[in-house]
């Protein structure tokens, strides 16, 4: 296309409300989220004034980050005690920081995958009693709630957990299992992160032609045959794409190395990267030049795992697969009954499944209304306090505040920006278009410790001292614009599905009738996907309450003004055992907001599954 062509098309399509549109929105992504990034990345390169590689090279051949040999830990391990009891230890062997990281990363990815293939297909093919309620249970893991969650797997798996408890004064068994480490951070992270490929990989079944499979079966192909070559090929972009998510959510996850290390004072699960980025932020009180440069190196090199993972993803199935989930295929899926040998089979794998995963969620509620954080085992009375502590202390109640000011706030940004640019990407055919589309989804790859240190080495500088942007004084207006270029696509792509279901013709006929481009805008286009912004506004809002990386580290400065999240984080993270069922109580709350906000947004949307992030 010459340039002639390109001034045409330009011409034609850039009126002022679209310009006005594309300026506020690109200008937002860019200095929240581009510009940040982009700073992260050239300070990894930069030393004295000169370009280097030396903090990647001190980051790759440091054993404290990369060792081919174990620095220690154990996969498996027995010692017996003085009292001739026998410890069976699982906690992962030390391969430095990164290593660690990325072989975390993948374990959870592949344990994910497994449970998460097997229960889709089972609820996507076959009819069995119980099936809606197995729909609902397996998506319990969905329902954040940061550190708690982590913190009630190791008193269920810990030295003094309940299953050493069952062992020892039960049983009456001389042995005690203790599970920590990356082991434990990698059972955390599987029952928190499987639903993702769940659904995933259930949409995937719910949209593929039956037609392709019956003909497979006319063929010859049977169970496992029919399965391997047509069924899982035709499923395999869900696959891609939810293993993808998996792997970054994992590789970035603050919440389960805080709280083991924190809770249980487990070191091993502090070496892996998010931890490493975040103690070294948090402990840099003195601007961007007291900061270790490897920080910078650490975080590039998980901005480029992220980053191979978001082009995995475009190569095998678009963004809008796994950003909206489909709420049902075109055909009718093909659903059979199972008889009673298979009914067992799908009851043996399904019930332990839902138990398990969503134990994590019952022991966050146990938490709140009862002392089992301080009482063992087992808790041994029940109290309203930790409940009724939302209302009644100042600092909870300080940091409910600020999660709804900044949550509200970040909303409004989102669906200003995010209204405008699904517009643009939608009924604009404007040259690199379809890089808009890929800058206003991206955020979905970036890990949230990544914004948090780009804001560090942009606000941290001299220009912003003493402005409302500098972080060390203000971080609370930073947590706002965080949450929104990291929400952003949650708006945006509802909207988007709103508006390929609203024809163009309704536009152009009151465009015809002498309505300008705004009144078309404010009087037909909003009104028709309204359900959607609000749909997508909603979720939004409860996935900002729930953020977790950016928000504990900024409001690290200024705990004051933190959120909900952070004042979680420094209770599980600090070790206050004394205290930690208010942050039960605060995880119920998420999780009461969690579900009212899906099931309005379902019902706005008329789907069966609302829109998924952390």
């Amino acid at each position: 296309m010459n340039i002639q062509n390109i001034l045409r098309k330009l011409r034609r399509e850039l009126d002022w409300l679209t310009i006005v549109q594309l300026a506020i929105s690109l200008s937002i992504i860019f200095i929240f989220l581009i510009l940040p990034v982009f700073l992260l990345v050239v300070n990894s390169f930069y030393s004295g004034g000169t370009i280097t590689f030396k903090w990647f090279e001190r980051v790759l051949t440091s054993r404290e980050y990369v060792s081919l040999e174990p620095l220690g830990g154990a996969l498996f391990k027995i010692e017996r005690t003085g009292a001739g009891v026998l410890l069976f230890i699982m906690e992962g062997y030390d391969y430095g920081i990164i290593l660690n990281s990325i072989l975390v990363a993948l374990f959870v990815t592949i344990f994910a995958s497994i449970i998460g293939l097997i229960s889709a297909l089972i609820i996507a093919r076959y009819e069995f009693p119980g099936k809606n309620i197995f729909r609902i249970l397996i998506l319990v893991p969905l329902l954040a709630t940061p550190f708690v969650n982590a913190f009630v797997v190791g008193k269920v798996l810990g030295r003094q957990g309940v299953l050493n408890f069952i062992l020892r004064d039960i049983l009456g068994l001389p042995y005690t299992f203790i599970v920590g480490g990356l082991v434990g951070i990698v059972i955390i992270q599987t029952l928190s992160f499987f639903p993702i490929i769940y659904l995933n990989m259930l949409s995937s079944l719910i949209n593929i032609d039956p037609s392709m499979e019956e003909q497979a079966e006319n063929l010859g192909a049977r169970g496992f045959t029919l399965f391997r070559t047509i069924t899982f090929p035709l499923s395999l972009p869900g696959l891609a794409a939810g293993a993808t998510i998996v792997f970054i959510f994992s590789l970035e996850d603050l919440g389960a190395p805080i709280a083991l290390k924190g809770a249980f004072a487990d070191d091993l699960a502090g070496r892996v990267i998010s931890y490493r980025i975040y103690q070294n932020i948090i402990s840099t009180q003195g601007g961007i030049l007291k900061i270790d440069p490897t920080t910078y190196a650490l975080s590039v090199i998980m901005l480029l795992f992220a980053a191979i993972g978001f082009i995995a993803i475009k190569k095998y199935v678009s963004l809008k697969t796994y950003a909206m989930l489909s709420k049902g295929g075109r055909w009718s899926p093909r659903v059979r009954k199972l008889s009673w040998k298979g009914l067992i089979l799908v009851y043996m794998f399904l019930v332990p499944v839902v138990i398990i995963a969503s134990f994590p969620q019952a022991g966050v509620v146990l938490l709140a209304v009862t002392d089992w954080a301080t009482s063992g085992a087992f808790p041994s009375t029940t109290t309203m306090k930790n409940l009724m502590a939302l209302v009644e202390e100042p600092d909870i109640v300080r940091a409910i505040g600020n999660s709804l000011t900044y949550s509200a706030a970040a909303v409004f940004v989102i669906v200003l920006v995010g209204t405008s640019t699904a517009y643009v990407v939608a009924r604009k055919r404007l040259p690199g278009i379809d890089i808009l589309d890929i800058i206003v989804t991206i955020p979905i790859a970036v890990p949230g410790i990544i914004v948090a240190v780009g804001y560090f080495i942009l606000f941290s500088q001299g220009i912003f001292s003493g402005t409302p942007f500098d972080i060390f004084e203000n971080p609370g207006l930073l947590l706002i614009f965080s949450y929104t270029v990291r929400r952003l696509p949650f708006t945006a792509r509802a909207v988007f599905a709103g508006l390929q279901q609203t024809h163009v013709s309704l536009e152009e006929a009151s465009l015809s009738l002498g309505a300008s481009r705004v009144q078309t805008f404010a009087r037909i286009v909003i009104p028709l996907i309204a359900a959607n912004i609000i749909g997508g506004g909603i979720l939004s809002f409860v996935y900002c309450m729930s953020e977790v990386s950016t928000s504990i580290t900024l409001a690290s400065f200024r705990p004051e003004q933190g959120p909900i999240t952070h004042y979680m984080s420094s209770i599980i993270g600090g070790g206050k055992v004394g205290v930690i069922s208010y942050a039960a109580s605060l995880g119920v709350l998420l999780m009461t907001a969690q579900i009212i906000s899906m099931a309005v947004s379902n019902w706005i949307l008329k789907q069966r599954v609302a829109f998924l992030g952390v």
